[in-house]
């Protein structure tokens, strides 16, 4: 094979240090800058350098993460070889390919390899596989290279793969693949950066203020003339942009839109330098690296980048906005210095700019992992098997299988089933492929429409308002008074176009649009709360609400195809309602009846009832009328975690004994409420009979289920140590109180007379309140032998006075105890 002579780029430096890395080791990671010429020279350098000569597989398979990129890129060598794609390189991206005997050089979007390896591990007829843009982190990037590693170590060790990456922090990559790592270091002018005065206010329309920008900056720089490249976050800001400039440009400025959905020659027409006049290219973040726009030299950037998120509202990824990080900043100024000295705007100041984050995060930490769920299973490995750059996030991989095994797609060991190997042949998400192959050709409407942004504007929620307009645009348009977005709607027709083929045969007869969207959304089958507000509980067990003045607020039962994500409680952005037949239709295996116990806080009483369940919602409900004892205890068990325990009395001074013991080194159990609480099911579960209410459990006593507690032992223990009651020396029984700081008791003075130690119990000193013979107290001690050598003498004088026919002896502790007055004389 002959390369034609093409201009010299940076990257051909680096070639013969990369195509001698690869010829040693089989891998290498290629570090160079954007512009550096890397994905159009290097395949064709590799087949040049007969690196594919004798190996099993002649071809190269090179990922690009963009459809535009990719061809693109086949477009620029073809062009080099003098060929047109679909000879020695060609490509295949969704919906397209040019390939043929002849290709050697295959450029793909990243799931088209996936497919690949799954189809046939060994990947006949390939001998490389070339990771382009790998410093994006794309999900299917890192998936893409997982399964390539453990490919090449256990069944192709002659397969090359090679990564490319924009960015300075390849080592981590090299590091991974056990690969040598090759830098080029490009080419570029100086690029003056000129930020914001001050920042945009909070009312400030942020597209006005980029026409703004976008106006000024063509004025300060049209003496230098060159190509304007403006970034924004997506289509539908590249339109608000082209309809503002349109009016305050110059005549002989270009607008050029670029973004992914747009038709492929006005993608190149954006790419291509302008024959007269001056180009200005509105773009997505699809023109900072993976590819080269010829003769800009300004570039405006809005500081907003569009990337995918999992959103629990919709439970699926979603594109989301957000500002960019610095890498990205300095990414897209870049594009300003590749043919001559340029200018960068930015729509940010200086000072806002410290405050970006450094770096955009790998997409499979933020990302929708149940394709990636399912892709691992249907190869039959975990996450742990596989040598990820950046492991998948636990809990969001268990809740992807969760889903996974909802849908039918993975059995109860987590293995992939039949259904799952068809969900996997789909490009699309496992939920709306579930319900396409469930369904069949006739959902490919909606499953398009799941999958793409809202066409309406301004709409209820009503699912079906969108199929309506997807059956007849100008129609719906004349009717009814919302916005719909053409462009969103074009989209959506011709996905659907592409789906309904893949589906060959006949799905579920007469299934209405709510029926097909709940097969996407088995957990989101909503149920209407008791009460005026449209409120919901969905059959996965999450809260929704939907707009009070919304056409569906009143339905009972809705599929929730869109929510906002809120976790507490989820506002509604589309759905559909659903007949209860239509539920029992489709759910049939998985609605039964249950028998359920439980304490209900608001009735402050057990409630049995027996329930008809579809997943959290309910179909039917009757009372529970024999529900076993067992059933009615436990759920006032949380009735008493919700009550408080509330210990009285002889109860009360049980526990306070145990814990004095207790805390004395006494081998007792926990009689503390805390400890109580705990220990419920153990000591009082068995007593509880039939308490069922709330005013039940208040005359309930706990002191037999506490005694219970003990051990025969265990109470001989208490009683010897912290006895129930002090035992005057009259021989009468005087009960200990223990709920205050320390073990008390109350007795008369005389009753008293002749002991001369201090009582204890549990170790520590009783407090004794001495009594007069009118039962008033007198003194407080906890030194009675002191009590008797000091201030008894002071109290004798006192009640001698006041109780004369009682005796008050000088030594009372040589007198003997009484509670009899003196006789009258």
């Amino acid at each position: 094979m002959c390369v034609a002579p093409a201009p010299a780029l940076p990257i051909d430096a680096a070639l013969p240090e990369l195509l001698e890395a690869l010829r040693r080791h089989g891998r290498a990671v290629l570090q160079a800058p954007p512009g550096a010429g890397k994905t159009t020279r290097v395949p064709l350098a590799m087949l040049e350098a007969g690196l594919m000569d004798g190996r099993s597989g002649g071809r190269i398979v090179m990922l690009e993460p963009r459809r535009l990129a990719a061809r693109a890129a086949a477009e620029r060598m073809a062009e080099t070889l003098g060929e047109t794609p679909g000879q020695t390189v060609g490509y295949r991206i969704r919906g397209e390919a040019k390939v043929s005997k002849a290709t050697r050089i295959e450029v793909v979007t990243e799931g088209i390899l996936t497919r690949m390896l799954q189809r046939e591990p060994d990947l006949p007829g390939v001998g490389a596989v070339i990771f382009d843009e790998f410093h994006e982190r794309s999900l299917n990037a890192d998936l893409g290279l997982a399964l390539c590693l453990e490919v090449a170590g256990a069944l192709r060790d002659d397969l090359i793969l090679l990564a490319m990456s924009a960015t300075l922090d390849a080592e981590p990559v090299g590091a991974l693949m056990g690969a040598p790592v090759v830098t080029s270091q490009g080419r570029s002018y100086p690029v003056e950066t000129r930020w914001l005065d001050r920042p945009l206010g909070p009312k400030a329309r942020r597209g006005d203020a980029l026409a703004d920008l976008v106006v000024q900056a063509e004025a300060e720089t049209r003496k230098e003339g060159g190509g304007i490249l403006v970034f924004l976050p997506g289509e539908r800001e590249i339109r608000q942009a082209e309809a503002a400039l349109a009016r305050r440009l110059p005549g002989n400025c270009q607008i050029r839109p670029l973004y992914g959905a747009l038709p492929f020659a006005a993608q190149r027409a954006a790419i291509a330098p302008a024959n007269e006049g001056r180009k200005l290219v509105l773009a997505t973040s699809i023109a900072e690296t993976s590819l080269t726009i010829q003769d800009v030299r300004v570039v405006v950037d809005m500081g907003l980048a569009r990337r995918a998120r999992f959103d629990p509202g919709s439970g699926m990824s979603r594109l989301v906005t957000e500002k960019v990080t610095r890498a990205e900043a300095t990414q897209r100024a870049g594009r300003a210095g590749r043919v001559a000295e340029g200018t960068c705007y930015r729509l940010w100041t200086r000072g806002e700019d410290g405050a970006l984050a450094a770096f955009p995060p790998a997409e499979i930490e933020a990302a929708d992992l149940t394709g990636l769920a399912l892709e691992l299973a249907l190869w039959g490995a975990s996450e742990s098997d596989l040598a990820f750059l950046t492991p998948p996030p636990v809990g969001a991989l268990a809740e992807a299988r969760g889903l996974l095994r909802m849908l039918g797609a993975l059995d109860g060991k987590g293995l992939i089933t039949d259904h799952g190997r068809a969900l996997s042949a789909l490009p699309l998400h496992p939920r709306v492929a579930h319900m396409l192959v469930l369904a069949g050709p006739e959902a490919a409407p909606l499953a398009a429409l799941i999958e793409a942004r809202d066409p309406l504007r301004g709409a209820p929620c009503d699912l079906t308002l969108r199929l309506e307009a997807l059956r007849d645009p100008g129609r719906f348009s004349r009717e009814r008074p919302y916005e719909v977005l053409r462009p969103a709607l074009e989209q959506i027709k011709s996905e659907a176009k592409r789906l309904r083929p893949q589906i060959r045969r006949a799905g579920m007869s007469g299934l209405g649009a709510a029926a097909m969207a709940a097969l996407a959304y088995p957990d989101r089958v909503g149920q209407r709360r008791k009460g005026d507000a449209p409120r919901y509980v969905l059959s996965g067990g999450k809260g929704a609400v939907m707009a009070p003045g919304d056409g569906l607020a009143g339905a009972p039962f809705i599929v929730a195809t869109d929510l906002d994500g809120d976790p507490r409680e989820a506002r509604i952005r589309m759905a559909a309602q659903i007949a209860e037949r239509e539920i029992r239709e489709l759910f049939a295996d998985q609605i039964g009846w249950i028998d359920l116990c439980e304490w209900s806080k608001r009735e402050r009483r057990v409630v049995a009832r027996r329930q008809e369940r579809f997943g959290a919602i309910t179909l039917d409900d009757r009372v529970w009328k024999d529900a076993p004892p067992e059933a009615v205890a436990r759920a006032m068990l949380d009735g008493v975690r919700d009550l408080g325990l509330r210990l009285e009395g002889a109860a009360a001074r049980l526990a306070a004994r145990v814990e004095l013991v207790r805390a004395a080194g006494g081998d007792l159990p926990d009689f503390s409420e805390a400890g109580l609480m705990a220990r419920l099911d153990g000591w009082l579960l068995p007593m509880l009979g039939k308490v069922r209410t709330g005013e039940e459990w208040k005359r309930f006593d706990p002191l037999p289920a506490l005694k219970a507690a003990l051990s025969w032992e265990q109470q001989q223990e208490l009683d010897r140590r912290a006895p129930p009651a002090f035992t005057t020396p009259l021989g009468r029984k005087v009960p200990i109180d223990y709920s205050g700081e320390g073990p008390e008791i109350s007795v008369r003075l005389q009753e008293l007379f002749g002991v001369t130690r201090h009582p204890t119990s549990g170790g520590v000193p009783l407090k004794i309140t001495l009594l007069s013979p009118a039962r008033r107290p007198v003194q407080v001690t906890r030194d009675l032998p002191g009590f008797w050598a000091g201030s008894y003498a002071d109290v004798r004088k006192d009640m001698r006075a006041q109780y004369p026919r009682h005796p008050w002896p000088e030594d009372p502790t040589q007198a003997d105890p009484t509670l009899r007055a003196k006789p009258r004389g």
